[in-house]
Order: structure tokens, then sequence, then C-alpha cells
């Protein structure tokens, strides 16, 4: 198994009755409420823990977020060409720019085959359906978001491997008549990751072939899109999938002690408890978020407060962040969402959940987030790298889980 380490660049330092007052933290929030000298002591320090990820024998994954606190990553390729620079050994994940509201996909792959061109061919690439409050933020309508990701995945895809001169691109969201895009990239082919929870795009994913990352799921939400990925390549013809093609993405924090990991362990959980918050007008209440037969009823409706007695026409997505702004620690680790503690046992907590769901080659590991402390952060990537990564690798492959894609 690899581990890639990631952190979001969280921003945390807002007064908390200001987070009780807006109505949303990841898109109205005024960012006067930002320190442009904070964020720069942050963004020093988490490319600090990149490049202790490189000394380390971690892979570096890099995401992107917009118009809020939980991420100040609002341009992903810039951090990625800054890894790709200044790290000498680790694989670079770009997971991911949010594709479908890009307004030119050739532009994407100009931007990640110069960032390979410079890694001398360290960098992958992924990509993530954009959430609401990022289609407000984008200026971007939320209809057709799906068939929009997936014609600029091929648009993508196909700029970066052509090589025979100018090619058209006549789509049904995007026309380009001239593409021919300038340094080809390093590799000849990158390998491409999508990141899905739901068993519908899980089994696109698994026909195209393409790494296969499930962030925050859980044990049940892994398997079904796990098993939905390896139906539709048998259905589809293609080999079966190998655990290569499976990643997962946790929060993990390693300490001396199980009290130690588990107490710092409980500042990973401030992205769920304080950046979730989203008002419905930039969540379910966005046209084209809920499906035609339901549209009327979500707009007349907000989710209940009982997240066990989900709303029809609350859209799955919603319904798990509902559930995950009250969860604790304990309840974290039981649902295979945080691995804590002391080496050993985070080690024994991957290695569970890892047989638990039929087997992953790659853990996502929300390193850093909230109020960790820059010390609290290498000190955990130290003991990950020296002590559990070396077990990781050594993992017996998993018996593929057999149950049904629902």
């Amino acid at each position: 198994m690899d581990a890639w380490w990631m952190c979001e660049v969280p921003y945390p330092h807002v007064p908390q009755g200001v987070l009780d007052a807006t109505d949303s933290v990841r898109a109205s929030l005024p960012n006067r409420w930002c320190d442009p000298r904070v964020a720069a002591d942050l963004f020093e320090e988490v490319i600090d823990e990149y490049l202790l990820c490189d000394e380390m024998g971690l892979n570096v994954c890099a995401t992107e977020h917009h118009a809020g606190i939980n991420s100040l990553l609002g341009a992903n390729p810039m951090l990625v060409s800054v890894l790709a620079r200044q790290t000498r050994k680790a694989r670079i994940l770009s997971l991911g720019t949010l594709v479908s509201l890009r307004r030119e996909p050739v532009r994407v792959a100009e931007e990640y085959a110069t960032a390979d061109v410079i890694s001398r061919g360290r960098l992958e690439l992924g990509f993530v359906k954009s959430g609401g409050t990022e289609h407000a933020s984008a200026n971007a309508s939320p209809i057709n978001n799906i068939e929009r990701y997936w014609e600029a995945i091929d648009l993508v895809s196909k700029a970066l491997t052509h090589h025979n001169g100018p090619f058209s691109w006549e789509g049904k969201h995007f026309t380009h008549r001239h593409v021919n895009i300038w340094p080809r990239p390093w590799q000849e082919r990158l390998r491409m990751w999508a990141a899905t929870g739901d068993p519908h795009t899980a089994a696109e994913v698994g026909r195209r072939g393409m790494v296969h990352t499930l962030v925050l799921r859980g044990h049940e939400g892994t398997r079904r899109a796990y098993a939905a990925y390896r139906k539709a390549r048998a259905e589809a013809g293609l080999p079966p999938a190998s655990t290569d093609n499976f990643a997962y993405s946790a929060f993990v924090y390693v300490g001396d002690t199980d009290e130690e990991g588990m107490e710092v362990g409980k500042k990973l959980l401030w992205f769920l408890h304080t950046s979730l918050k989203s008002a419905p007008q930039y969540a379910q209440l966005l046209p084209g978020t809920a499906p035609p037969e339901v549209a009327g009823q979500a707009w007349r409706t907000r989710p209940k407060a009982d997240p066990a007695q989900p709303e029809k026409g609350v859209s799955s997505a919603h319904q798990n962040a509902a559930k995950l702004l009250s969860i604790t620690a304990d309840q974290a680790m039981a649902q295979g969402i945080m691995f804590a503690g002391s080496p050993d046992s985070v080690y024994a907590q991957i290695k569970e959940f890892y047989h638990d769901v039929g087997g992953f080659g790659h853990l996502t590991m929300i390193g850093r987030t909230g109020f960790m402390t820059h010390a609290e952060s290498e000190k955990s990537i130290r003991l990950f790298g020296k002590e559990v990564l070396p077990r990781l690798k050594e993992i017996a492959p998993a018996a593929p889980t057999l149950e049904a894609a629902k």
C-alpha cells in the first residue's frame, strides 16, 4: 500500500461568533476575516510538511476548494507546481481540479503537463465532482454537471496524449478547434484518479479503468462503491481490478501513545464540525441537484435535524454531511473515517479496514486540519513514515468483497 499525505490548508482563525452568524462558511463568509499574513505562515508550514513527506517516503496529494475556511487552495495547479519543483522522490497527486467548473479544460491540461515536466514524470491527475458551494463560487450551473465532468476528463486526457499536431474538439459542452499543448507531458500517459462515493459514478470510473478513491465513506459506503466498480469492469469485459485500482481517504494522526494520538486526532474533526456548514441555497436548493421527481419537495423543505430520518429529496451527499457535522472521535474511528493512536494502533486500524472493504492500494491521508500545530503535524508524519508505512507496504492482498452493487 502506498500512502499520500495531504492538507487542504484550512483557515480556522475566525471568531466563533462570526462563524455561528454566517449562513455558510464555504461560500459567503467575507474574506476580510482572512489575514494574508496568517495565510502566508500557514502555506509556509504546510509546504514544509509536504517536503518532510518527501523525506520520509510518503507521496503527496493536493486538493482544491473555493471561497471558504475549509481550504485556502483555490488554485490547485499552483501548489502542485511548487511541489513538483521542491520535492525529489514523492509522486504528486492532484485530487483535484474541479474540472466541470473550469470553462477551458485545455488550460487544465496545459497546467498539468507543465507540472509533470517540472517534476520529471511524478504527477498523477485526479478529478472530483464539485460540491454545491463550488458551483456558486465558480458562477457555474449545477445542471448537467456530471455530463460536463466526463466530457472535460475526456478532453483533458486527449490533450495530454495526442502528440501529432492540432486536433479539433466539438463536444456537447466544450468546443476547441485547435488543441496542441506545449510542453507535452513527461509521461506518455498520466495515471488518472476519480473521487466519488455513489455506485453509479463508481461504475463509470471502473469502466474507464481510473483509480477509484473514496473520501470518508466508511465501511459500508466503501464496500458498495468498490463493488459497483468491479461489477462495471466485469460487464465491460475488462480485466479484474487489482488493489492498485482502489484508494481510500481518511483522517490520520499518529502519536507516541494511543492517548496522544486520540487527543490530537480529535482536532482533525474540525473539518467536519465547522467547514461543512452550508446554507440550503448552496446545497439541495441549487437547480439540478435533485432528481426531477423530487426537486419540488427539495425546494419546499430543508433536511431534518435527525440524520437517522433522512428527508426525501435530499441527496445522499447532503445526508452524509449532516451526519458528519456532529460526529465524535470514537464514532469517526468506529466508522473508519479516522485512524488515530500509537503507530501500532494506527497500523492495526488501517489493516482491519483494508480487509473489511476488500483491499485498496492507496491511502490518502488527511493529515492536518483545524487547529493542529505545525509541530503536531510533523510528528505524525515522522512516526507514520518510520513505523506505519513500512508495515502497510507488506500487507497481504485482501479478498475482494462480493457485496452486490446497489
